[in-house]
């Protein structure tokens, strides 16, 4: 495969070039080694599971405490599971706890593949990155997805990367705020 098209928000490649150069040529290289044609969607997505394993990439989960009052969010938000739990027994608040997944995590760099549903890729860029960015477990993130060349040979749904590049400009240059680097990727 290859990196047809990339994406820089607010830096994110810049940074992993200047911090990361090793981690981001994994990442290159990753993409170059794999086959295409010889894998439909749910194998693709395997064979990046395994390789970027393989170097060390892990699986993160994020645990957390939700809450609809902005002022306990402000003062959840930086705190670690337990202290969250601590809080808000002191206030008396329900304890809803929730989580966001993330497949591949290593040197506070998240990287997301979205071969699937185009909804999904969303979710990542406004939900997924910036709860890890700003729970500090990483730095920038990276989402993976098709071209609209690869993504009309797909079957039906994938997102596609430059539809996902026009829904992060027309949010405007800060949103989501999180550094990200987007790459489209076709065989």
């Amino acid at each position: 495969m290859k990196i047809a098209q990339e994406y820089s928000h607010l830096n994110g490649k810049e940074y992993l070039l200047v911090h990361h150069k090793k981690t981001l040529k994994e990442i290159y290289e990753v993409v170059k080694s794999i086959d295409a044609k010889k894998h439909n969607p749910a194998s693709l997505i395997k064979e990046f599971k395994d390789l970027l394993y393989a170097k060390g990439w892990e699986e993160r989960r994020r645990d957390f405490f939700v809450s609809t009052d902005p002022n306990i969010v402000k003062l959840l938000e930086p705190l670690d599971f337990a202290d969250q739990k601590k809080l808000l027994q002191e206030l008396n608040h329900p304890l809803y706890d929730s989580y966001n997944q993330t497949d591949f995590v290593k040197n506070k760099i998240a990287v997301e593949v979205q071969l699937g549903k185009y909804f999904a890729v969303t979710y990542d860029l406004f939900v997924k990155h910036l709860s890890f960015y700003s729970g500090q477990i990483i730095d920038v993130g990276i989402e993976i997805v098709p071209t609209k060349n690869m993504q009309k040979f797909m079957s039906s749904g994938p997102p596609w990367f430059e539809k996902e590049i026009h829904n992060v400009l027309r949010h405007g240059r800060t949103n989501p705020p999180v550094p990200l680097l987007i790459l489209g990727i076709e065989p």
